[in-house]
């Protein structure tokens, strides 16, 4: 897969403070990736330095394999900060004005209202939107010249929950189309259930980073009964593959090894004749695995 964006040992210091910290990571073409980490992590600088925004303390970064230039900023979409619209000037009026600034084409407008559900409401003034809907206006802004990646920092930021889900099924269809979508947050659901890709940062450094489905815990608890607890828990010891067990009020709590899942518990248990009337598979949400990697890289 094309690399997009690649990072090489990236800082920025302001000061005595160090907001990023020898930074290297790469953005695969077509990925979701998301810059998971608290306020202060390093985020929103990281961004502005790939964006051109902010000079870089050292280290360098490529957009597509070239340095950045004014071609490689026409195939980038980015929202770091709400576009100010005229609260007086209908949706398309203020694309329109938006369009002749960036030097994007207009005849696009109607077709990114529609894109991001405001189609309906072209000609609604800006001032009678709702938090949710102002946000996809930005991002229509952003996606005016069709850009090839869009970076969005804090996209659900302040938005109650149905504009948060507004926008998330919005960067879904937009990923949908084939773009590369850049996204900075601190909130773990929505990295969880829109990207593919993630980096954790905690005070400017990288902790981990890779397909989210390899930074979620990849080892299995399974939650078991029986009405033979004791066989079980004797069975429990010499299995290879059962990393630890403890008992939970009425059940036994079982940590698998990874590539081992709860079918293999299941059948050692019933070959020694001990029959589960529960079984339970319990995964590691993300949270739990990014306090975990936070915790223990303190």
């Amino acid at each position: 897969m094309a690399i997009v964006l690649d990072i090489q040992h990236l800082s920025k210091k302001y000061g005595s403070l160090q907001a990023v910290d020898n930074l290297t990571l790469q953005v695969e073409a077509g990925s979701i990736y998301g810059l998971l980490g608290p306020n202060g992590s390093g985020k929103t600088t990281t961004l502005g330095m790939v964006l051109d925004v902010i000079n870089p303390s050292s280290g360098s970064f490529t957009w597509f394999g070239k340095p950045v230039s004014r071609d490689t900023k026409r195939r980038i979409g980015a929202l770091l900060e709400t576009p100010n619209f005229y609260p007086y000037l209908s949706a398309s009026q203020n694309l329109r004005l938006y369009a002749s600034i960036k030097g994007a084409d207009p005849a696009s407008i109607n077709e990114m209202l529609d894109l991001v559900g405001l189609g309906t409401r072209s000609h609604s003034a800006f001032s009678g939107f709702s938090l949710g809907m102002k946000q996809r206006l930005a991002l229509a802004a952003a996606m005016l010249a069709n850009p090839e990646v869009l970076v969005l920092d804090e996209p659900t930021n302040g938005l109650d929950p149905q504009g948060i889900a507004e926008v998330r099924d919005l960067i879904l269809r937009i990923a949908a189309q084939g773009k590369t979508i850049i996204l900075a947050s601190h909130l773990l659901d929505e990295v969880e259930k829109v990207c593919t890709h993630v980096a954790v940062l905690q005070a400017g450094k990288l902790k981990v980073n890779g397909p989210v489905t390899n930074i979620l815990a990849k080892t299995e608890q399974v939650l078991i009964s029986t009405d033979e607890a004791g066989r079980a828990l004797q069975l429990l010891e010499h299995l290879p593959y059962v990393t630890s067990f403890a008992s939970e009020k009425e059940c036994i709590a079982v940590t698998l090894q990874e590539n081992y899942t709860s079918a293999d518990l299941n059948r050692d248990m019933f070959a020694q004749q001990i029959v589960l009337s529960q079984l339970v598979v319990r995964r590691k949400s993300l949270e739990a695995q990014f306090l975990e990697i936070t915790k223990n890289n303190a």
